[in-house]
């Protein structure tokens, strides 16, 4: 597993050094992956790392990845592509923002799916809902809705931060029975060039076995990330 985060951390710091202006990476460490209420890493720490291209048309593209454990024999990363398009003012009106992303897992290829969003923001308020006609490579759609929101303290650095979503859809109900929500609060500080949060997470309770594979057990989770290149003083 340790051997796969090395190549993959430096799979995109390479595709980072190859491109030109306009391109940001950002390395994160979290002491667990969590995915819409459902924790992707066994309740492990993750290190993930994304390489995000932007334009100012709107258009935007990168590749995103971390380490995952969805049990023994399963993937250990997972790598995802995504491409969208932003328009709009959200600080002064609405903001929007449409695209698509690949989940893919290396070596279970079997695994990969594909999943298109849209979403608008205004002010320190969004609002997103995805839709997957193959979830999970199972020929089984899903959609997921989600509310964020990021209120700034001052000029503390320190934001609180709210989330609420919502799972449903053919595949949660053939497997479950039916959808989930899922909700956190936190609070992030920014120190200088890293962003360290700690968020508490709940919802519904999907897993209940005696492993934390997939747990959906309630959760506190802290993460620490930083943007590079590092804007100059």
């Amino acid at each position: 597993m340790i051997k796969s985060r090395v190549l993959l951390a430096g799979a995109l710091l390479a595709t980072a050094g190859a491109a030109n202006a306009g391109v940001t990476v950002t390395p994160t460490v979290v002491s667990d992956y969590d995915y819409r209420g459902v924790s992707q890493s066994a309740r492990d720490p993750a290190f993930q790392l994304g390489v995000n291209y932007s334009h100012e048309s709107g258009f935007y593209a990168g590749i995103w990845g971390s380490n995952v454990d969805f049990g023994p024999g399963d993937p250990n990363v997972e790598v995802d592509l995504f491409a969208g398009y932003t328009f709009g003012d959200s600080t002064e009106g609405i903001g929007f923002d449409v695209g698509a992303t690949y989940y893919t897992y290396v070596g279970e290829s079997d695994l990969n799916f594909p999943e298109i969003y849209a979403g608008l923001a205004h002010g320190p308020l969004s609002a997103k809902v995805y839709y997957s006609w193959d979830f999970g490579a199972t020929d089984k759609s899903a959609y997921y809705l989600s509310g964020d929101g990021t209120f700034p303290i001052g000029d503390s650095g320190f934001s609180l931060l709210a989330h609420v979503g919502y799972s449903a859809g053919d595949y949660w109900d053939d497997f479950y029975g039916d959808g989930y929500f899922d909700w956190n609060v936190g609070v992030q500080k920014s120190f200088g060039n890293f962003v360290v949060a700690l968020k508490y997470i709940d919802g519904s309770d999907l897993v209940d076995g005696p492993t934390d594979i997939f747990s959906t057990d309630t959760k506190v989770v802290a993460s620490v990330s930083t943007t590079l290149p590092w804007a100059s003083e």
